[in-house]
Order: structure tokens, then sequence, then C-alpha cells
């Protein structure tokens, strides 16, 4: 498992709430993509179900309960099961989360804990969430649920008031770095400052950047920026590099790539003249990052609305002169 350098305040905050005399039943763990969430969540899990007296197996536990996203269909689902790579719903369902709730009209299994993890929460749809909440309510003895969160603002907020928020920060450039070298793969130092100035403190998002090798998509988002985009040239090369089938993980990644870029250089703008669009359209592509898992849309269109929203943002397009 990786060695995440950003869970110590995170340990100590759910050991101390363990070790007390009352444990809250729901926790929220909240925090950019690539923090190690999940991680955590499995870890903690663990630790919570484990007794004194009572054998923890080796693998799957069957007192921790994991929703996640399933097989977009039953050829996916083949594919899983048989290791492949797989592509899967936009949602999390309502008969998940039933599904789960029958399960907690029983005992836990081995001891007298069971923890629910679902992740990420935020990917529930309305229903399940609304289903979710009345389990939340009125929890049954000895069910704990971890909800695993990017955007804690897209949870109910009853679901929100019910829950105790555990937040997990950023990753600082030399610990990233670090990371980077014990995962291994690291093509050149070129590429790791890249990733780790593209990332902004997500190990995550670094992996995905020297991953999907996204060296030359930052060099035209930059472009794009520095330059403007009249011709609409650009916008067609960007088309072209994200390519015409990409999946939901590198349109992401594309996404948050260009986030960090213009964030970037909203921090460093020399006035607020240039400031003001980079702004806006950081905003514009963190609303267009939200939409994109859970709307159907074309890639070719999402390229152009990208780069469109890049080039306003421009020092040299007109929106950004005045």
């Amino acid at each position: 498992m990786t060695n995440w350098r950003n869970h110590g305040d995170a340990w100590t905050e759910w050991r101390r709430a363990l070790g007390g005399d009352r444990m809250h039943h729901g926790w929220i763990l909240a925090g950019k993509s690539g923090l190690g969430k999940r991680d955590f969540a499995s870890a903690a899990a663990r630790e919570l179900v484990a007794e004194e007296g009572v054998q923890m197996p080796a693998g799957n536990h069957p007192d921790i309960l994991t929703l996640t996203h399933l097989p977009k269909d039953e050829k996916e689902e083949k594919k899983r099961d048989e290791g492949k790579p797989y592509q899967i719903k936009r949602n999390i369902s309502v008969n998940q989360i039933r599904a789960m709730q029958k399960r907690l009209t029983t005992r836990p299994t081995l001891g007298s804990r069971r923890a629910i993890v679902i992740d990420p929460a935020d990917d529930m749809e309305p229903s399940a969430s609304n289903a979710l909440l009345k389990s939340l309510e009125e929890p049954p003895q000895g069910t704990f649920f971890l909800l695993v969160t990017h955007r804690p603002s897209r949870l109910l907020p009853t679901i929100r008031s019910r829950c105790r928020l555990l937040r997990f920060p950023l990753i600082a450039d030399g610990d990233l770095s670090a990371m980077l070298d014990e995962e291994g793969g690291v093509p050149g130092e070129d590429a790791r400052q890249a990733a780790i100035h593209a990332a902004e403190g997500s190990f995550g998002a670094a992996l995905r950047f020297i991953e999907q090798d996204m060296g030359s998509l930052a060099q035209l988002i930059a472009r794009i920026l520095a330059e403007g985009d009249p011709a609409f040239t650009g916008r067609g090369e960007l088309s072209r590099a994200i390519g015409p089938r990409a999946d939901r993980e590198r349109i992401q990644s594309v996404l948050e790539l260009a986030q960090a870029i213009v964030a970037d250089r909203a921090r460093n703008a020399e006035s607020a003249e240039v400031r003001l669009p980079l702004i806006t359209a950081h905003g514009d592509l963190v609303k267009l990052a939200a939409q994109a898992p859970t709307y159907n849309f074309d890639t070719g269109l999402l390229a152009m609305e990208i780069g469109t929203l890049l080039s306003n943002a421009s020092a040299g397009s007109e929106h950004a002169n005045g």
C-alpha cells in the first residue's frame, strides 16, 4: 500500500475517536481526488471491526461492505472478473444502497461492529442518497459509515449534518517527489517536475499525468492560455490530443491538468485585469469536471469547450484585453 504522507492528522483524529466512549456512526472523508482517502477508509474500517480474541481474515472481511461503481454492463463485468480493465457505471445506484441495507438487518459475522464504505459517495444518484439518509438517521447498533468524497458539497446537507468530517490535506511537492520515487517507473526528472507541478498536491493526479503521457497536452494548454486561439487550430489540436474515444479517467485527467495550469497562471498574474479571466476560467473548468462524469458527452465537443474556456482566459484574447 502507498505510504501516504498526508494522513498523519487524520489517523490521530480517527484513533482518538475510536478509543473514546462514543464513536460517531458516520464519517465523511473529504479532500481532492488522489489523496489516498480510499486506502485510509479500507485501513480504518479494518481497525474499526478488529476485536480482541477475534481472528481477522487476511483478505476481504465479511463485516466490511464497500459500495462503489459497478461495471457498465455484463460485458464489462466479465472483464472485471478476468482482471482486465473495465468501464464503470456513472453512479452508485439506489439498488446498491438497498442491498446493503438488507445486510444491516442481520448481525455482523465475526464481531460486534460492521463498516460500510461508500466510494465515492458524491457519485450516488439522488434516490440512493435519500435511501442512505434513512440508515444514517437510525443506524443499526454497531454499524459505521465511511463516505469517501472528493466534493462534499454534492452530498445532501442532511447527510453532511449527520456525519463527522475528516479532511485530507494536499501533499507537499517534496513528499510527492518522494512518493513517486517509491512508486517507481517515473521516466525522467522533467516528467517528474511537470507531473508534480500539474498535480497540485494530488499523488493520484501526478501518477495519471505520468501514466497517460500528458506532457504534450500540458504544453498545448499552456500555449492556448498564452496566445489564445483565434483560428480554432489549438482547439482542434486539443481534441486530437485528448483522443476521440477518451475514457472517463483520461477526461478527468485533462480537466485536472487544465485547472492546475490555469490556477498557476492566476497565482502568478501580474495584474488583476489578467487574473480575473483566469479565475473565471478555473471556476468554469471545475464545474465542467463535476458535470463530465454524470452526463453523456461527445469527446470532441468537450475538448472544444475546454479549449474555448482556455482561449477566453488568454492574455491575448479580446476578453482579457477588455
